[in-house]
């Protein structure tokens, strides 16, 4: 009696090769010689996203950022595998509540400063339920 084996799905992501490394299918026997110099299209996914696991894509609510030029409605690209570092934009969770400020980290205090005048930094307790859930990397904006 043989035994059967399973294979997992064929697909396993994008991330095993790189766009260049996808021939170009020709029909006619010989390539173009211009193939020699076409270059490929862009994958934002290699472009944008190093840890793919631990990136999410989130849309911003609210003006608290603006002259970091994240406005609402833009989409940050968020990597929670990157250690937030003093001057970096993070997303926050402060007592449930999510925000998206610039991270300040001293000796003996955390402050979350927001990129607008109208709002003033928030300075977090030793007793504030804190967490960060990620640093941004990337903004997406929509032109229209």
């Amino acid at each position: 009696m043989e035994i059967e084996q399973f294979f997992s799905a064929g697909y396993q992501g994008s991330k095993s090769f790189k766009q260049l490394d996808v021939p170009n299918a020709n029909a006619t026997g010989f390539g173009a010689p211009t193939d020699d110099y076409m270059d490929k299209g862009v994958d934002l996914n290699e472009q944008l996203i190093r840890n793919k696991p631990a990136t999410f894509f989130m849309r911003v609510q609210g003006n608290s950022m603006i002259n970091a030029s994240i406005h609402d409605g833009d989409i940050v690209i968020v990597d929670r595998s990157i250690k937030p570092q003093s001057g970096k934009v993070i997303i926050a969770v402060v007592d449930g509540e999510m925000l998206i400020r610039r991270f300040e980290k001293t000796i003996n205090k955390v402050r979350l400063i927001p990129e607008t005048p109208k709002l003033s930094p928030m300075e977090i307790s030793e007793y504030a339920d804190f967490s960060i859930w990620g640093v941004v990397t990337y903004v997406i904006k929509q032109f229209s």
